[in-house]
């Protein structure tokens, strides 16, 4: 029998987010860590507020907010704030209830500047990765380093010489230039847009982007991340980084190694890994760095196998987690927006191993 809508609407009824979300969809175990890794943010959150006033949207909804736009490729805050009306999951992510209106996506913008004050997104990350070593889904022997570019919200055309401040002839939104026999670096130019972008291009052959470089330490027994860092792409940033992320991640006592590709290969990096006590496991050049006392354990052939996933956690970064390009302007405000997606991996690959186990 044919069925038809009915045109009368029910004047009343109950119903909780809780009810829409099935028992075993993965968010439910996301959130759980989510929740748990907050907790542990409270007094940081205590500091950041006043103690008088009106009341404030919870910095943890914040946080758990910016974590869905990652999970569900939600391109912005304004069209993540219009789904927050009538998308049940979300609302039950963020402990909202049904009658509860949704916030103002201006939120996000009020609020940046005090979580990068507290660097709240750096302490969240730091809260997911204790929950991977405390279930035992990490290993402190075995790492890779990689580097990535982002793209920065500038255009090409805002790239010109420092000090000049010569209005364009025509459209001021949109002018017409031409770079055609200019040279242009670093060195003599810089972006009116955001100045700590910088030109940089992936390899020969490729084209130049205002860029910024993310950085990212993966341990290799899970592929999870142990470190995420934004800097500004200037050529060394890769190096630094990777020792930098060595030294505050491993004991000084402890032997570990340390994969990466060909990049990593030069004769300063591999000698500050062997300074530190770490086995450089990088892929090999022509003219490479490392001999034989190396290439030949059974390990080092194994790490090179691995290292190719921490390629795998930037492809998700930029596909799923829509950070390609960055939204916002300046190293901090784009660190802070790559490290909630770099904890919203961890959490998604938590998930997963912990389902499974």
């Amino acid at each position: 029998m044919r069925g038809k809508a009915s045109n009368q609407t029910s004047m009343l009824f109950l119903q909780s987010p809780e009810a829409v979300v099935p028992k075993g969809h993965p968010i439910r175990k996301v959130k759980e860590l989510a929740d748990a890794a907050l907790r542990e943010l409270s007094p940081v959150f205590d500091a950041m507020y006043s103690t008088s006033g009106r009341d404030s949207v919870p910095p943890e909804r914040l946080l758990k907010a910016s974590v869905l736009m990652a999970l569900y490729s939600v391109r912005s805050e304004r069209l993540f704030c219009e789904q927050l009306g009538y998308n049940l999951l979300f609302r039950w992510f963020l402990d909202m209830d049904m009658s509860e209106p949704p916030f103002e996506h201006s939120t996000f913008s009020k609020n940046r500047a005090r979580l990068l004050a507290h660097d709240v997104a750096t302490q969240f990350f730091v809260q997911v990765v204790a929950q991977a070593k405390a279930a035992r889904l990490m290993s402190d022997e075995h790492f890779t380093v990689d580097g990535t570019l982002i793209e920065s919200w500038a255009s090409l055309k805002s790239f010109k010489k420092k000090g000049d401040d010569k209005r364009p002839p025509d459209d001021r939104g949109n002018p017409t230039v031409n770079f055609h026999g200019e040279k242009r670096s670093n060195k003599t130019h810089e972006s009116t847009t955001d100045p700590e972008s910088k030109l940089m291009r992936k390899g020969l052959g490729k084209e130049a982007k205002l860029s910024f470089s993310a950085h990212a330490l993966m341990e290799n027994r899970n592929g999870l991340l142990v470190d995420f860092r934004v800097d500004q792409a200037d050529g060394r940033a890769e190096w630094r980084n990777a020792l930098q992320m060595l030294d505050d991640t491993r004991s000084e006592d402890s032997r570990v190694t340390l994969g990466g590709d060909k990049g990593y290969d030069t004769r300063d990096f591999v000698a500050a890994c062997r300074e530190r006590n770490v086995v450089p496991h990088v892929a090999q050049k022509q003219s490479s760095a490392i001999d034989g006392r190396t290439t030949r354990h059974r390990g080092y052939e194994i790490s090179n196998v691995i290292r190719k996933r921490v390629e795998e956690i930037f492809g998700w970064m930029k596909t799923i987690g829509g950070f390609r390009r960055t939204r916002f302007r300046g190293v901090a405000r784009t660190a802070l927006a790559g490290t909630i997606v770099a904890a919203a991996y961890n959490l998604l690959r938590m998930s997963k191993l912990l389902a499974a186990t």
